[in-house]
């Protein structure tokens, strides 16, 4: 009997299976957890769901304010909102802008926070997370195919908003040019190209967002803890950049460039300022993405 506890007796011998060290045979850490199947999982989310219908829902309230309401004015606010909320319904162009405009400072905040800031706190707290490293799934795989998939989730809510406006737009005011707030127009085809580089510097000047959410879910089994904290640090970037005491201080604040995608309605694109703001938010994200890779490779998973 001793010799079956400690092992050391004779016994069948060893059956067949890979030998220490290796692995098994067909197993390749790139073919754990695919993008397409963790594309699904999400996408079937009710939190999913939810935002794109938002997000969908955003124009035609928008349209709905505005038959109301009226033909939008001067009421105050900001030289820059008063111009461009002034040409809203200009065009479907015009529309598809000021979608943009009013949803870029916090609506479209929401969704790279919930997509980025859910991904992995979401399977600490269903007790899976662990399941999944079993697999096995490398730590790296794993998170490199959440935030692929979190990314991607995120680009596809900023193009979402822009095409449905765009749609709504097309039926409430009709096509036409670009009314530009500084004077002037732009031709469809022109027009369409400006509206992509503006939703391609959002993503972009959204990526600190996306990076701060990633992190804390690494960090935090709560997914609302990681995206009301992403949500709450960006907010408070924001009133930041509002204190004007602070100078040349709040160049280094992503806030800061966050509308600087209005240089592209212009007649003349100037570059200056989207160069500088992807700059900064692509240097925060690194830096955050690299905290987040690094401190889950030696994290004790436990949930």
């Amino acid at each position: 009997m001793s010799d079956v506890l400690t092992g050391t007796g004779s016994g069948p011998a060893p059956g067949p299976g890979p030998a220490p060290g290796r692995t098994a045979p067909g197993y390749h850490p790139r073919r754990t957890l695919p993008l397409r199947v963790e594309a699904m999982r999400q996408l079937r989310r009710r939190r999913t769901l939810l935002m794109g219908g938002v997000l969908v829902a955003l124009p035609f309230i928008l349209i709905i304010a505005f038959a109301i309401g009226g033909t939008p004015g001067s009421q105050g606010g900001s030289a820059d909102r008063i111009n461009l909320m002034d040409t809203a319904t200009a065009s479907a162009a015009n529309f598809a802008a000021v979608n943009l405009f009013v949803s870029a400072g916090f609506l479209l905040v929401v969704p790279v926070a919930l997509f980025c800031g859910d991904t992995v706190a979401s399977e600490a707290s269903w007790s899976s997370l662990r399941y999944l490293l079993a697999a096995p799934v490398p730590r790296i795989r794993l998170l490199w195919s959440k935030l692929v998939v979190a990314l991607g989730f995120s680009l596809a809510a900023m193009v979402l908003l822009p095409l449905v406006a765009l749609a709504a737009g097309a039926a409430a005011y009709g096509w036409g040019p670009l009314q530009l707030p500084t004077g002037g127009e732009l031709a469809q085809s022109a027009a369409l190209p400006r509206l992509a580089l503006v939703v391609g510097f959002i993503f972009v000047s959204q990526l600190v967002t996306a990076a701060l959410a990633f992190w804390l879910s690494t960090k935090t089994d709560a997914p609302l803890g990681a995206v009301g904290g992403a949500v709450g640090l960006t907010i408070v970037g924001n009133v930041l950049d509002a204190v004007t005491a602070l100078g040349h201080w709040r160049d280094f604040l992503p806030a800061h460039w966050q509308f600087a995608w209005a240089d592209a309605l212009q007649p003349q694109l100037e570059w200056s300022g989207m160069v500088k703001g992807s700059a900064v938010s692509v240097t925060y994200a690194l830096v955050l993405f690299a905290l987040a890779f690094r401190g889950f490779s030696r994290k004790d998973i436990v949930s």
